[in-house]
């Protein structure tokens, strides 16, 4: 096993030195655009917007905009997506035998975003990507010969009456792995099929044993409880005691740092940790240098990206994308500044707004850190907070009392008087906490890094409220609400009466 360590990583280091640097940022996306266009023009979707004209056009991205509106999920499911479910070359080429149901930090639970076939190669690809670029960092050879953990949502599809399978994207991704990824993948499918996730992760502890595992993929809050969950069954105090090998972690879906500490806390020595940008329309960034967790865009793998600067430009004051935004092209963006993502790709998706906000971090080639959603926008009498500004905040009052915090909600809750506060309930993994002093010192932060809030902290809005409970409690929550496991993102930002709901739920 040790030669087989060696060749893999030298097969990796030769490959990532024959790789040429390619066509630029913005003739790879016009070639990718191209491609989905010539892809795509035969179908409902592309003769009704003729396509061949936009690829005769002399400049195709401008009559792209010019014909193709701005599309939300229901747009494209009422008109285009629901029609596909029964006929063939609606929005792209063929019938999706997978739908992708939304885990849902917003909306509906039961969106249904087409999968095609050439929509999971694309992913693959990527995360190929991602593989080729592990000789960038000092890897020991024996993590090639070790094994990988994908802790995902269930695998066991569910047939719709319309013959399709549904499911979440992790688990499409694992129905649809190769049989040679049974050589290294875990837990493999069967446990992955099981539905119950405290089924399922007592499975992963049970067999945990019986693995060399070298690098773990997911989400960190459900990561963590699953690793906590093997050194409990198990006596370990780090789970290095288990996995010696474990030398790489990628995170995926929520922003990492206020999980650090945590994994600091159950390993022995630090992780390589890696950031993803994997959501259910597609595999759209990936880590690729270490001390950073800035994500290269994946330009070149069936995803053609647009831009509408997160502002005055682009969206109103609660956050919503204007009815007629500016918007740019790879080639046009800033660093530092906040984009609503669009996205135009080979699972027949076309301008479509998936609700996330990045910001550049470097143009050559391009990499991004991604910002928030545009739902997780917090703007009660006019204090808006990013969901950026939102984790910064709450990481720093967890600094303030050396404690951790795996999960958040929070929302406006208007008084009797006609003021608002921010009522946040805040899951405590670690440490102790006093929740008049974190909301203090929450506070204090919000107002030091947003202006905007301060001015607001000022008139209308009132010092907000912390409640804290266990992550147990929280969990048992999601729960109640039907979002518990793998890969279940928490609602950060909650509606009033959502909030409501959960403050009775902990009553």
């Amino acid at each position: 096993m040790a030669l087989l360590g060696n060749v893999v990583k030298k097969v990796l280091d030769l490959n990532q030195s024959l790789r040429g640097e390619g066509p630029s940022p913005a003739q790879a996306q016009r070639d990718a655009l191209a491609s989905l266009l010539s892809s795509a023009k035969s179908t409902a979707f592309g003769k009704f917007y003729d396509f061949e004209g936009v690829l005769q056009a002399d400049d195709p991205i401008q009559a792209f905009r010019a014909r193709v509106p701005l599309h939300t999920y229901a747009s494209m499911h009422e008109r285009w997506w629901s029609q596909q479910q029964q006929f063939p070359d609606i929005t792209w080429p063929g019938q999706p035998e997978f739908y992708a149901l939304s885990s849902g930090t917003t909306g509906s639970s039961s969106k249904r975003i087409p999968v095609t076939s050439d929509f999971l190669n694309s992913m693959r690809q990527v995360g190929m990507s991602v593989v080729q670029a592990l000789p960038n960092y000092d890897l020991p050879e024996s993590l090639f010969e070790s094994e990988v953990l994908m802790l995902s949502s269930s695998a066991d599809l569910k047939r719709h009456q319309n013959g399709h399978f549904e499911g979440e994207i992790s688990g499409i991704n694992i129905s649809n792995f190769p049989g040679f990824y049974d050589v290294f993948y875990r837990p493999g499918k069967e446990i992955a099929k099981i539905d119950d996730w405290d089924q399922r992760v007592q499975a992963i502890a049970q067999e945990a044993p019986n693995w060399d595992i070298g690098a773990i993929a997911g989400i960190p809050s459900w990561v963590l409880l699953m690793l906590r969950k093997v050194m409990e069954m198990h006596g370990l105090n780090t789970i290095h005691e288990l996995w010696p090998n474990l030398h790489v972690y990628a995170s995926g879906g929520v922003a990492f740092e206020t999980y650090r500490k945590d994994f600091e806390a159950i390993t022995a020595r630090p992780l390589v940790i890696m950031d993803t940008y994997l959501a259910s329309e597609g595999f759209f960034a990936y880590t690729t240098h270490p001390g950073s967790m800035d994500m290269r865009l994946a330009l070149d793998h069936g995803y053609y990206f647009e831009f509408i600067p997160f502002d005055e430009r682009g969206v109103d004051e609660t956050g919503q994308v204007l009815e007629q935004p500016e918007v740019f092209g790879i080639d046009q963006v800033e660093l530092g500044q906040d984009y609503v993502l669009v996205v135009s790709s080979c699972a027949g998706a076309w301008r479509y707004l998936i609700g996330d906000t990045v910001k550049f971090t470097q143009m050559d080639p391009p990499h991004v850190v991604l910002t928030g959603r545009t739902k997780f926008f917090l703007n009660a009498v006019g204090s808006q907070l990013s969901e950026e500004k939102l984790d910064a905040g709450i990481l720093k009052a967890c600094n303030a009392q050396d404690a951790s915090v795996s999960a958040y909600s929070v929302a406006a809750l208007e008084s009797e008087a006609g003021k608002h506060r921010h009522q946040w309930v805040i899951a405590v993994e670690r440490g102790e906490v006093d929740p008049n002093a974190f909301a203090q010192s929450l506070d204090e932060a919000l107002q030091e890094s947003n202006k905007n809030y301060g001015v607001a902290r000022n008139k209308a809005l009132d010092a907000p409220a912390v409640t804290a409970i266990s992550t147990d409690a929280y969990h048992e929550y999601l729960a109640s609400t039907g979002k518990k496991g793998g890969q279940v993102k928490t609602p950060k930002v909650m509606t009033s009466e959502d909030m409501e709901g959960l403050l009775a739920f902990l009553a």
